[in-house]
């Protein structure tokens, strides 16, 4: 089983990373870009037995533990096959 987390700043939050890429792109001629985020993405691969239920409980201990900074970053987990 695959597991995608999602790791996105939360809303409030600076990202100067972010400001960069859009400012960058506005100089480079995109003017349509008002702000940009930059996040990341993790993909975990899982052992096969685990259930759903079990898998996306394991996976957000390991977001709250390792792969995200709760304080100022939020995650989304998407499992697949």
């Amino acid at each position: 089983m695959k597991a995608t987390v999602h790791v996105a700043l939360k809303t409030g939050v600076l990202d100067p990373q972010g400001k960069a890429v859009a400012d960058t792109l506005a100089r480079m001629g995109y003017k349509e870009v008002a702000g940009a985020r930059i996040g990341k993405v993790i993909e975990l691969d899982l052992e096969d037995g685990l259930s759903p239920a079990d898998a996306e409980a394991r996976v957000k201990e390991m977001c709250e533990k390792l792969l995200a900074n709760t304080v100022i970053e939020s995650y989304r987990i998407d499992l697949g096959a």
